[in-house]
């Protein structure tokens, strides 16, 4: 598999994402539902920290991951929905360091949304995977 990195300008190095991935050859696609700060029985944890939200929903993106054979350098895009934007950008190095940390080159998209499944949830990151 290849992938190249399209990245016309400069300014999102220091937000931990590239403009575009173009993959050729990949064997394996993996399209994972938006994972929120939710124990194994779905109920929310982390009620008000935005950041324990954050590092809850990687834990669980992490585990479909791995539970599908991928790893989270093979994350090629992500999309992430947050009920307040002003209070994930404190906490957007916790998803820098825990994907591109790994080696994952990914585009991503953040989006505010009024609210996500339980109004208790803050944070929902979605993602796609390559092998």
């Amino acid at each position: 598999m290849q992938q190249r990195v399209i990245n016309p300008w400069k300014w999102q190095d220091q937000y931990g994402f590239v403009q575009a991935t173009e993959v050729q050859g990949a064997q394996r696609l993996l399209f994972i539902s938006g994972q929120t700060a939710t124990d194994a029985a779905g109920g929310p944890v982390h009620t008000g920290d935005m950041g324990g939200q954050v590092r809850q929903a990687l834990d669980n993106l992490e585990t479909v991951l791995k539970q599908s054979g991928f790893e989270p350098q093979t994350v090629v895009r992500s999309t992430v929905f947050t009920t307040d934007v002003d209070q994930l950008f404190p906490h957007w190095s916790l998803i820098v360091e825990r994907l591109a940390g790994a080696g994952a080159r990914f585009s991503s998209t953040l989006v505010g949304v009024t609210r996500l499944a339980y109004p208790e949830l803050m944070v929902e990151i979605e993602a796609t995977a390559v092998k």
